[in-house]
């Protein structure tokens, strides 16, 4: 008799950058590998100086699937050479650096792994991989509209003088929609700073890459897609072949006691009636804006959960690496008397929250959103409408593609010369999203979306192929 053919499981390793922007998308992406493609996954976790509650909480507190390790780098001290004057990119890069100086001999001690799949600023991977000859992977975690702009970026660099936020018109993307300056990703607003050079090193590199996963769907981003599939310019860089294999986000994690008792309030309110507002894994507001924020919730008289930090009137990124961590008293900034006030319809949350919990509860009508591409993608899947409310990064460009492409969100203003969102813009626009005909437009596209999405990720879905393709590759990989 013949023996029958031992089959020998594909081993990845995958490794995301610090932040939990980073982390859950490809802890998402290492799962669905296991569980759906029967892929074995080495998790590789950076650790550098911040402690990060959320982190650890996520990583560590579920049971994992079988073929699914997380596996540390060994840890590095890097406060000698982080500098409290370091923008967060900056200080992320650093991070990460020293951190793989590591990576050649861990991926040696694991076997040489088939492909090693990295995030945006992981590209260090690239050279020691080759050492190695071991492909890599990266996994673009915004959406495939701020690839295409990444991808163009040095190009950009080289043919514009001056600062592309002094830019007199919307930059033309190669089949794409133009960004207009004042949309753009911070890390490119100032090209004489260290994160701008770090940003386009990393973005330079893309093109090494075997291939590139994008965290989207085809009937969420047709023309992005397309465009980097097809346009000239996308052609003759040459991108790498591009692999849609999402809407990856969380699924379920364990509930803390507060998110315990947010779910058994959202049981006692009406259908899609309930605003829930997160700024995710790094998002602060300032002082002035936090109180506005506060007395236009107060004036709208909708129902909401705020998920809330201590204000920062400098980095509106800063618990980006240390989130669930921070010391948090509400009641030592909030507005006096809004607790009071808001007690009927109203709850406060401390610092962190379980968002897809919140999102997929059939209460939820609505989630005021940093618009981190994480949470974007979460508020679809979940069929729950935004209202945009960008902080950093980029943030401002997923803002004008939900509003102006896409359709699934509205916007608060400024007013002329302003430097906060006043409370009464902030009531109009609550209200809008919540009660009036437009909203219940966006809702019905967002359904739309939702549909989609879950048929993208289904077997022989959109999504679903796509992975299945690469991991083909993989296994004709070891074969020869």
């Amino acid at each position: 008799m013949v023996e029958a053919e031992t089959i020998i499981k594909p081993h990845v390793a995958v490794l995301p950058s610090p932040g939990m922007g980073h982390i859950i998308p490809l802890f998402e992406l290492a799962k669905r590998l296991v569980v759906h493609h029967g892929i074995r996954v080495s998790f590789l976790v950076i650790n550098a100086d911040e402690d990060s509650a959320a982190k650890d909480y996520f990583l560590r507190s579920t049971a994992l699937p079988s073929g699914l390790d997380v596996v540390d780098l060994p840890p590095v001290n890097v406060s000698a050479i982080i500098r409290d004057d370091m923008l967060l990119l900056t200080r992320l890069c650093v991070m990460v650096e020293e951190s793989l100086k590591s990576l050649k001999s861990l991926l040696i001690e694991l076997g040489k792994p088939e492909a090693v799949v990295i995030d945006l600023f992981c590209t260090l991977a690239f050279e020691v991989c080759s050492e190695l000859s071991i492909p890599v992977y990266s996994f673009f975690t915004p959406s495939t509209a701020f690839s295409t702009f990444s991808l163009y970026l040095p190009t950009l660099d080289r043919e514009v003088e001056g600062e592309f936020i002094d830019l007199p018109e919307p930059i033309p993307i190669p089949g794409c929609s133009p960004v207009r300056p004042e949309d753009l990703l911070d890390q490119v607003r100032d090209r004489n700073n260290d994160q701008y050079r770090w940003y386009l090193a990393h973005m330079s590199r893309l093109p090494l890459a075997a291939g590139i996963m994008l965290n989207t769907w085809e009937e969420l981003e047709p023309v992005s897609l397309k465009a980097i599939r097809e346009h000239p310019f996308f052609l003759q860089i040459p991108t790498p072949p591009v692999y849609p294999v999402g809407p990856l986000i969380k699924q379920d994690e364990p509930l803390s006691s507060s998110d315990v008792e947010c779910l058994a309030w959202l049981d006692n309110q009406p259908s899609d009636s309930v605003l829930f507002i997160a700024l995710g894994s790094g998002g602060t507001l300032t002082t002035k804006q936090l109180i506005e924020m506060a007395r236009g919730l107060e004036i709208s008289q909708q129902r909401f959960i705020w998920v809330l930090r201590r204000p920062d009137d400098a980095d509106a990124s800063s618990t980006f690496f240390n989130v669930g961590s921070d010391v948090n008293d509400p009641i030592s900034y909030l507005p006096e008397g809004f607790l009071e006030k808001t007690q009927e319809v109203g709850v406060v949350v401390k610092s962190w929250a379980t968002q897809v919990a919140m999102l997929r509860h059939p209460s939820t009508g609505g989630f005021l959103s940093h618009c981190g591409w994480n949470s974007v993608l979460e508020s679809i899947t979940h069929g729950v409408p935004i209202i945009a409310w960008p902080l950093y990064a980029e943030q401002k460009m997923n803002a004008a593609m939900l509003t102006e492409e896409i359709g699934v969100a509205m916007k608060p203003v400024k007013g002329p010369g302003e430097t906060v969102v006043r409370r009464e813009e902030i009531s109009r626009v609550v209200m809008l999203l919540m009660e009036s005909e437009e909203g219940k437009l966006i809702r019905c596209r967002v359904k739309e979306l939702q549909n989609s999405a879950r048929r993208a990720l289904d077997k022989d879905g959109s999504s679903y192929n796509s992975l299945s393709c690469l991991l083909e590759k993989w296994r004709d990989e070891i074969k020869s």
